[in-house]
């Protein structure tokens, strides 16, 4: 036998080998379904009524209209026309010169394949075609409402976005390459992957975006040194042990969004908010929600501010000794700070010194890319569900944030799991992003309906711990800092509900990047700069234009903000030091690595 028959017979050997385990994997795959919840269909797209409303605007269109309908039809046939009579003349000179990219490379289409081979780009010209003559035919629309266009937008971009020639094995060029260089292993490392992250998502189909044997928090991610000082059923107080012999006088408290865990802002010494702020000479607190089982079904936004807010601010100024703290709120916990704020000025309470709010929406009237899902049929699916299971199991939330960057954080990964076979890789940002926690359902419902889809703070005011609370409430002195391509938290209306707050004294940042970038920015890393502007223009693009850009980042610009509201120097304060308040874990605590009942 010579030597290539015998590479061949090995070839042969190893192929047969590798269907033998997809089928293997095939069996455990219909099994790991099998074990999938029910999940209410209202929470797999959007109802039935938008599309009945598109189908209407188009019909409408047709008939008012139909020369456009036409032209838009012809102009589509004769973009394909040509460019299947192009394809068919390079295959005829021999080779193809694809048309000139005129907008932004589209890092889907990175493989030198997608431009160089005649099949693939035959595809890939048709897929985007095609696209733009769907969002076209979408945007030309009459007959509908600013709401209902955004979500007809958005969710015809979905599908788009689904049906990308990248997402399907056949007409994925790196995938059959890989897939033949490597004799089928490469697929059977992609079903292994797939079917292991159905199996530990109880049948649903969630891609793992990160390494989950690379990190542990508290271990090498969360590390900064600190003892849990108070704990209660919803939270556990952490103070940081200081790194300078002498601190400022007013402590500070951060509180970050219960949507996630703390640890977004200390995931490594390099980039940690929280080891930055210890250094630069505070007496830190941070809370650490508790995850939250269906006990905790009727816990609301009451018992949020009660058990999360007011008793951490009190335990703060009993552990330092000072009459006043300065807070800040992340996200859902600068929405609900606002509120404690709007409760403590009702009730004459002048605890917090002063108040930062992080990527925080306060008035609700345009809620951004976010607000597709904020619609009656996604919170009456909501709302049902919760009802059911006592709270909002972690995977949808984090399933719906993912989809408004699909690319990037469903198919890109999984077609690198699943059709090239690779690994998760060990990156702590998507680490984190795939720790969820779970949402009560009496707050989930109370935020969504009261704030998001009723905007009460902003118009007639929100009932919280026996007060009606209104935007006009907030007196304390504050900073905000939004982020300028903030796809949860849109930066437009964070400018808009600052500005109608009551304080005198307000100052506005404007970060570049997203929700978690633009916000964990260290000075050393010189990638992100910011905005600041003086002036309190109506309209946010008149800020931004007459706005002044820094390329540095925002924290020690915040930091010199803060400085000036903190006090003196006094000798700094060792966690624990206090008898009423004992050390009772080490940093980061129990309730950041708890996994919840799910009974």
């Amino acid at each position: 036998m010579t030597t290539e028959e015998t590479e061949n017979a090995q070839n042969i050997e190893i192929l047969n080998h590798n269907l033998a385990k997809i089928e293997e994997l095939s069996q455990r795959f219909i099994s790991a379904v099998a074990q999938k919840k029910s999940i209410h269909p209202g929470l797999q797209g959007p109802g039935q009524d938008l599309y009945m409303k598109a189908a209407a605007a188009y019909f409408s269109e047709i008939w008012s209209d139909p020369s456009r309908i036409l032209e838009h039809q012809v102009e589509y046939w004769g973009k394909a026309l040509k460019n299947y009579a192009d394809v068919q003349q390079g295959l005829l000179q021999g080779h193809i010169d694809p048309p000139a990219e005129t907008g932004p490379k589209d890092r889907r289409f990175a493989n030198p394949l997608w431009d160089e081979h005649p099949y693939f780009n035959f595809i890939k010209q048709q897929y985007l075609m095609s696209a733009d003559a769907v969002k076209d035919a979408v945007g030309q629309l009459d007959d509908l409402d600013e709401t209902d266009r955004k979500r007809i937008q958005y969710f015809s971009q979905q599908i788009i976005d689904m049906m990308s020639p990248t997402n399907f094995f056949g007409t994925n060029p790196e995938a059959l390459t890989r897939a033949v260089e490597t004799n089928g292993q490469s697929l059977v490392d992609g079903l292994e992957n797939l079917v292991r992250d159905i199996e530990t998502s109880d049948g649903e189909l969630l891609v793992t975006l990160a390494d989950k044997d690379a990190f542990k928090v508290g271990g090498n991610i969360g590390t900064t040194e600190g003892s849990v000082v108070y704990r209660n059923n919803i939270m556990e107080l952490i103070q940081y042990a200081p790194t300078t012999e002498l601190v400022h006088k007013t402590p500070l408290v951060l509180f970050p969004p219960w949507i996630n865990k703390f640890y977004i802002l200390d995931l490594k010494p390099k980039n940690s908010l929280i080891k930055w702020i210890v250094e630069q000479g505070y007496t830190l607190f941070v809370v650490s929600w508790k995850n939250p089982d269906a006990s905790y079904r009727d816990f609301g936004m009451d018992d949020y501010v009660t058990q999360g807010y007011l008793e951490a601010i009190d335990a703060v100024k009993d552990i330092t000794g000072e009459k006043q703290v300065n807070a800040v709120g992340y996200c859902i916990a600068g929405t609900t700070l606002s509120l404690t704020l709007g409760l403590m000025e009702k009730r004459g309470d002048r605890s917090i010194k002063s108040a930062t709010f992080f990527t925080t929406l306060t008035d609700f009237e345009e809620q951004g890319e976010v607000g597709v899902f904020l619609a009656n049929d996604f919170v009456d699916a909501i709302e049902e569900q919760v009802q059911q299971d006592g709270v909002l199991e972690s995977f949808i939330m984090s399933r719906t944030f993912s989809f408004l960057r699909s690319n990037d954080l469903i198919y890109g990964p999984a077609i690198r799991s699943y059709m090239l076979g690779e690994a998760p890789p060990a990156f702590d940002l998507l680490y984190w992003n795939g720790d969820g926690t779970n949402l009560p359902a009496r707050m989930l419902v109370e935020y969504l309906r009261g704030l998001c889809q009723g905007n009460t703070f902003a118009r007639d005011g929100f009932r919280i711990c026996g007060e009606t609370v209104q935007i006009k409430d907030v007196k304390t002195p504050l900073c905000a800092i939004a982020c300028e391509t903030d796809h949860i938290a849109a930066w437009k209306t964070s400018y808009t509900g600052f500005r109608q707050m009551g304080s005198r004294s307000k100052t506005f940042i404007l970060s570049e990047s997203g929700h978690i970038a633009g916000i964990v920015n260290p000075p050393t890393k010189k990638k992100y700069g910011h905005y600041t502007n003086d002036a309190w223009p109506d309209d946010a693009t008149d800020w931004h234009s007459s706005a002044t850009f820094n390329d540095s980042s925002w924290w020690p610009v915040w930091e010199k903000w803060l400085k000036s509201r903190s006090g003196k120097q006094v000798p700094a304060r060792v966690p624990g030091a206090h008898k009423t308040y004992p050390v009772l874990d080490a940093a980061p605590g129990q309730y950041v690595t708890e996994t919840p009942s799910t009974s």
